[in-house]
């Protein structure tokens, strides 16, 4: 009789589940529970099917798998690079914009990316807004009538089970003032299981549109399994839009960049933004220069789509907000590597990179 399939492996959340797997080696071991005890690791199955554990240079590998170099931690990284905490009113709020505030209902994610900017808040643990701290939350969005967008962020909010997820865009969906809510996930690439009928039918509310922001880096994380989870999302109604960090030795050439803004366009997402890499601790390996970045950005333009074009922004540390790396808002100063930015308030800040 023909055997019964093998199951399908579970999120791998332990540096010797990752050497069991060929995915690191044994000898980094020491090194790497260093690395996990600092900053939480997950490895989906999706992604796992993915890497090529015969490249330690893989694109959706180096993502993913902790890497020695984040003990390497600058003066210059910040425990909260872009400044949530002063724009905290209260838990699982973030109203840095007067029309837009983030809420963060859970801080844990499938998978942990290395290089991520709240990687010391995030984690198995980490704490979701309880029933009295989501209520606190929605009544501060209520009682203020400026904010016109709710951006679901976390943690990746898409972890939540279809009715939390459900009881969530309906309660923004009953707050007049609120003309749309956007989520930030990398669920539908990373887990794309969790994109089943039950959450089509909890992102759609009675009343505002639902926008779904996907997070990927490189052309490599669009599975067939995760194309699939894209096209329901899409044939549902829900717009997609897809942004991107900019990492070296990821996507850092017009070849790489050019692929992967094509393939979001073939399955309907529209690129948004390319990040500027923040000053995470311990990330410095995948950070860019401001000026290759927008180098990069100029050899994109011309002879690739204008679909396929995002844009090039930097979320200036301390909470200053997110601004176009353009001229309009950057200036030299004459130091190598050195710039003066404008946020979107008129305020100049420096800033290296």
């Amino acid at each position: 009789m023909p055997r019964d399939p093998a199951p399908r492996p579970k999120t791998l959340r332990h540096v010797r589940d990752l050497a069991d797997h060929g995915l690191v080696h044994g000898a980094a071991l020491p090194e790497l529970e260093q690395v996990a005890a600092q900053f939480a690791v997950a490895v989906t199955p999706a992604m796992v099917d993915l890497i090529d554990p015969t490249d330690p240079q893989d694109p959706v590998g180096r993502q993913f798998l902790p890497d020695a170099r984040e003990l390497d931690i600058r003066d210059e990284e910040l425990a909260d690079p872009i400044g949530d905490d002063p724009f905290t009113p209260v838990k699982g709020i973030v109203h840095r914009y007067k029309d837009r505030v983030l809420l963060k209902p859970v801080h844990a994610c499938p998978v942990y990316c290395r290089f991520c900017f709240r990687r010391e808040m995030v984690g198995p643990g980490s704490d979701a807004l309880n029933a009295t701290e989501l209520d606190a939350a929605i009544a501060y969005i209520e009682g203020n009538p400026e904010i016109w967008e709710v951006i679901l962020t976390g943690g990746d909010p898409m972890i939540l089970s279809p009715r939390r997820m459900g009881e969530i865009i309906a309660r923004l969906n009953a707050i007049p003032h609120l003309g749309l809510v956007r989520i930030h996930t990398r669920v539908p690439l990373v887990d794309p299981g969790r994109v089943d009928a039950d959450m089509l039918a909890a992102l759609k509310g009675p009343r505002i549109a639902t926008w779904v922001v996907l997070h990927s880096n490189h052309w490599r994380e669009f599975g067939e399994e995760g194309k699939a989870a894209v096209a329901r999302l899409v044939d549902a109604g829900i717009p997609m839009l897809g942004q991107s960090v900019l990492m070296r030795g990821i996507n850092d050439d017009v070849e790489t960049l050019t692929r992967t803004f094509r393939t979001m366009v073939s399955n309907r997402i529209k690129p948004y933004h390319l990040n500027h890499g923040d000053l995470a601790k311990g990330t410095s390996h995948f950070r860019t220069s401001v000026t290759e970045g927008r180098a990069l950005m100029k050899a994109l333009r011309g002879d690739v789509s204008g679909l396929c074009q995002p844009t090039y922004i930097l979320d200036i540390p301390g909470g200053h907000g997110k601004v176009p790396l353009t001229d309009s808002y950057l200036t030299p100063t004459g130091q190598a590597g050195e710039w003066r930015v404008e946020d979107p308030r008129g305020n100049h800040h420096p800033y290296r990179g």
